[in-house]
C-alpha cells in the first residue's frame, strides 16, 4: 500500500494546532492532515528534530504554516515555552493533539518503577500539562477541540506492557473527565484508539491481516483526528473511536 494523499480543504483555517510527538508515524501523519485542512501547525518533539523538521518543510512546500518545537511534554516550563512560543508565532492555540508516547515492552516482573514512571509520565503528564496550558487559551477565544491518541492495549490488555496498558486507559479516562470539565467552555475532548499502523510496507505484510484484510495506515488514523478538530463534529465529545479494521469490536 502506498501513502495516502492528505485531501486538500479549507474547514481548519484560521485555526492553530499544536501536535506532540509529530516528528513521525501518527504524529506526523496528523500534522500534515490538519496542515492540510488550513490549520497552522506546532510539531513537538524531543529527539528527532530533523525528522520533525523535513515534516515541517512539507507542509510549508504545499503552502502550509508550521514550526518545529523541541521539548519534554513531562517538564512543566517546557510546556509552558512552548505554548508561549506558538501564541508568539501563530496568536492562537485552538486545537491541540496529545499524541507523544514511547513504545516498549518488558515483562511484568522485570519493569524497573523508573521505566514504569516514565512511560507513565509521557502519555499522562503530558497530556495533563499540555492540555491545562493550552485550555485557558482556547477558553479565551470561545472554544476548541483536544484529541488523546489511545490505543487497543489500554481496552484489552496487552503482554509485557504494563505501563503502557496503563497509561493507555487513564488516557481514556482523562478524555471523559476532561469532556465533562470542558464542555461548558465549547471545548470538545476526545480520544483515538488506533488498531495497529505499522510503520513499514514490510511490517504490514508479516502480521496477521486485520477482519477487512490489512492493516491500516497512519492517514487514516490522522484524518479521524482532523474530522474531531472540526466544524462538523461539534456534538462529539467524551468519545473514544476505535480505528483497527474490525480486530476488536466494542
Amino acid at each position: 500500500m502506498t501513502e495516502i494523499a492528505m485531501k486538500p480543504g479549507n474547514e481548519l483555517a484560521g485555526k492553530v494546532a499544536v501536535v506532540t510527538g509529530a516528528a513521525r508515524h501518527i504524529g506526523r501523519s496528523i500534522a500534515r492532515s490538519l496542515a492540510a485542512g488550513g490549520a497552522s501547525v506546532t510539531l513537538n518533539c524531543l529527539t528527532s528534530r530533523d525528522t520533525a523538521e523535513t515534516t515541517a518543510s512539507l507542509i510549508e512546500k504545499s503552502g502550509g504554516k508550521a514550526m518545529v518545537y523541541v521539548a519534554d511534554v513531562v517538564d512543566p516550563k517546557q510546556v509552558s515555552a512552548m505554548i508561549n512560543a506558538t501564541l508568539d508565532r501563530f496568536g492562537r492555540i485552538d486545537i491541540l493533539v496529545n499524541n507523544a508516547a514511547v513504545r516498549a515492552q518488558t515483562p511484568f516482573l522485570d519493569m524497573k518503577f523508573e521505566e514504569w514512571k516514565k512511560l507513565v509520565g509521557i502519555v499522562l503528564d503530558g497530556a495533563f500539562l499540555c492540555s491545562q496550558a493550552c485550555v485557558p487559551h482556547m477558553i479565551n477565544q470561545g472554544g476548541g477541540a483536544i484529541v488523546n491518541m489511545g490505543g487497543q492495549g489500554g481496552h484489552k490488555g496487552a503482554s509485557n506492557r504494563a505501563h503502557v496498558v496503563a497509561a493507555k486507559a487513564g488516557l481514556a479516562g482523562l478524555t471523559r473527565a476532561l469532556a465533562h470539565d470542558l464542555a461548558p467552555h465549547n471545548i470538545t475532548v476526545n480520544c483515538i484508539s488506533p488498531g495497529s499502523i505499522p510503520d513499514t510496507e514490510r511490517g504490514r505484510r508479516s502480521r496477521t491481516p486485520t477482519l477487512i484484510g490489512r492493516y491500516g495506515l497512519p492517514e487514516e488514523i490522522a484524518a479521524m483526528a482532523r474530522m474531531l478538530c472540526g466544524p462538523e463534529t461539534r456534538f462529539i465529545t467524551g468519545q473514544t473511536i476505535h480505528i483497527n479494521g474490525g480486530t476488536t469490536m466494542w
